[in-house]
Formats: C-alpha cells, sequence, structure tokens
C-alpha cells in the first residue's frame, strides 16, 4: 500500500502537478489561507477530483471556516477524519484536527488503541516541529498518547521547516507541510507501507 502524503498547501493545491500514483491520499490540513468557504470548498472539489482510490483529510488552523462543521456531499471514498477513524486494507487510520485550545488532552487521549496511522495537523512535541527560531510548535499530549499507543506511522504537517522523515521507538513520523515560507513547494512525501 502506498499513501501519498500532504500537508499546509495553504491555498497552493491547483500548483501541485503529475503528484505520483498511491493507494490512498492524505492531508493533515491548513488547505486554505485565510479560512474562508471559497478557499474549503475550491480544496475540496480539486482534493475529490484526485485519481487516487482514496483520500482521508483533517483540518489545521487556518482551516477555521469548516470548525464544528458536518461535511455533506463528499464522494464515497472522500473522508473527512476529525477525531474519528477507518479501517483501509486492514490498516486503522485516525484523524485529529488542529487542537483547539482546552481540548488538547481530551482528543490526545481519544486516539484509540490499534491506531497503525494517525493523521494529525500538529507534530507531537520534539518531532519535526522546530522552526528557524529554534521554538517548538509541538504538542505534549500528542506525543504521550503516541508513547502509549505506538502508531506504526504519524503523518502531520503545521511546522513548514519541520518537513522531513524521522523514525524513533518503532514509529515512522513525517512531516508532509508542502508550502515552504519563500512560497516554495516542498515535494509530497510517498510512503510505502509493507
Amino acid at each position: 500500500m502506498t499513501i501519498l502524503c500532504l500537508s499546509d498547501t495553504h491555498g497552493c493545491h491547483r500548483r501541485l502537478r503529475d503528484l505520483p500514483e498511491a493507494d490512498i491520499v492524505v492531508h493533515c490540513g491548513d488547505f486554505t489561507n485565510i479560512g474562508t468557504e471559497a478557499e474549503a470548498l475550491d480544496f475540496l472539489e480539486w482534493f475529490c477530483d484526485l485519481p487516487h482510490k482514496h483520500k482521508l483529510f483533517t483540518l489545521g488552523n487556518h482551516d477555521t471556516c469548516l470548525y464544528g462543521a458536518k461535511i455533506d456531499g463528499l464522494d464515497e471514498n472522500c473522508h473527512f477524519l476529525c477525531n474519528s477513524g477507518i479501517c483501509i486494507g486492514g490498516l486503522n487510520f485516525y484523524g485529529v484536527p488542529f487542537f483547539i485550545e482546552g481540548f488538547e488532552d481530551k482528543y490526545a487521549k481519544a486516539i484509540p488503541d490499534g491506531t497503525d496511522i494517525l493523521i494529525s495537523h500538529q507534530p507531537p512535541e520534539g518531532i519535526l516541529d522546530e522552526t528557524e527560531d529554534i521554538t517548538h510548535f509541538g504538542s505534549t499530549s500528542l506525543l504521550e498518547r503516541i508513547s502509549t499507543i505506538r502508531p506504526a506511522y504519524s503523518i502531520f504537517g503545521h511546522v513548514h521547516p519541520g518537513y522531513g522523515i524521522v523514525k524513533n521507538d518503532g514509529t515512522t513520523f513525517v512531516n508532509c507541510a508542502i508550502l515552504q515560507d519563500n512560497n516554495e513547494l516542498n515535494s509530497p512525501i510517498l510512503l510505502d507501507i509493507p
């Protein structure tokens, strides 16, 4: 199984041409720039039209127009993961949007045991979460839950300079933030899941 990982496109999703083939495409949020409904609708139209067999997404801190929304009318192979999960090909995916202040611990603790692939907007604390001025924007609650459930993969974005992949304690961590601070685009990350 292959998974194409995207995050933090900030309205630049149509600049992503010739995306690699994959079984599943995941977007970890911040698909809008200023959080308008028009931006969200444009992204959803683009995302649903992608040729990938399965499409999963969650919300970032910029996607404010969809906070608390129930998204209807998506194609049956497109899934909005908002503190919810889905099983595809025997793998349990679970999605967590950007933590709303005051609820971080509650939502992190709700990530179920048996999660194979965790999709979140925010990174866990201390893992691919560092900005250029050495500020960390990861979540302590998320790190604690990951340390307990030990998913095979943790896929996220949010911290653009943290783009990359690291393996730690049995989990592969993927920061797939696409838009760089200089408006250039990082390459989408393609995972080959054994």
